[in-house]
């Protein structure tokens, strides 16, 4: 009788695994331990359903959904220059812009565009002439733009270099020059071509390089995805599991 009931218990949990796929279903069964043919059968059971579960993970993936990911990617590539990267260049063109506009302000101030522009030019003087510091923001704009403009840089070397550049002139200029003696533009200039050059490090190296760097990243992501689901045949559809239709010598039979 005890090797009737354990032969009992054996086909209910076959059963009921059979019929929930559940693993947890023996736990209803308290009474009874699971033998060796057991866990044979739940581990035949298990792993013929993982397949069919990963199967389903993957068949999930929608293609039409990647190819448009991929597509807006390869759009975003062929504009060339990232619109983060557009916007760094366009900062370093109001660099130079900005430098130039308060530069021209000074020389109207102290006596007419055309004797302080001969004064600071042709006759340059280091320790009062702001010609310099005009000289310095085209350096800066010539560099960064043939760097990360021309030549799509992906580096922060020519950054730190117009900026190194920038910051020693200026402090030597501050700390040897007559400037302060000249008026406001004596601080104004010099602060503001340091702020800018410095602003401009900031925004390359915290803004421009990590997010293209995510961008690029994102576009192998989903290409890699994609090309997994190319490899994995069409999954099969609940009417491809149909019985077949009964023959006439079954009929007859």
């Amino acid at each position: 009788m005890e090797s009737l009931n354990s032969s009992l218990d054996s086909v209910i949990v076959w059963i009921s695994l059979a019929r929930d796929g559940e693993v947890g279903e023996r736990l209803l069964y308290p009474s009874s331990r699971m033998n060796p043919l057991q866990e044979d059968m739940e581990s035949a059971l298990t792993g013929s359903q993982s397949p069919h579960a990963s199967l389903r993970d993957v068949h999930s993936i929608n293609p039409t959904h990647l190819m448009a990911r991929i597509e807006s990617y390869e759009g975003r590539e062929k504009k060339g220059i990232s619109d983060v990267r557009r916007t760094f260049c366009l900062f370093v063109t109001f660099d130079l812009l900005f430098v130039t506009l308060l530069w021209i302000i000074e020389l109207n101030v102290n006596g007419g565009i055309e004797n302080t522009l001969e004064k600071e030019v042709v006759q340059y003087d280091y320790y009062s002439s702001y010609f310099d510091i005009f000289l310095l923001a085209v350096f800066r704009f010539k560099v960064l733009i043939l760097a990360y403009a021309v030549c799509r840089l992906r580096h922060w070397w020519a950054i730190a270099l117009t900026t190194a550049v920038t910051s020693a002139f200026l402090l030597a200029k501050v700390i040897l020059s007559k400037l302060f003696s000249q008026g406001a533009f004596g601080y104004v200039l010099p602060i503001i071509s340091f702020l800018l050059a410095w602003i401009e490090t900031w925004f390359l190296d915290f803004k421009v390089l990590p997010q293209e760097a995510e961008e690029e990243n994102r576009l192998l992501i989903v290409q890699d995805a994609s090309e997994r689901a190319a490899l994995i045949p069409g999954g099969l559809s609940d009417g491809q599991f149909y019985s077949p239709p009964e023959s006439e010598a079954g009929k007859k039979m």
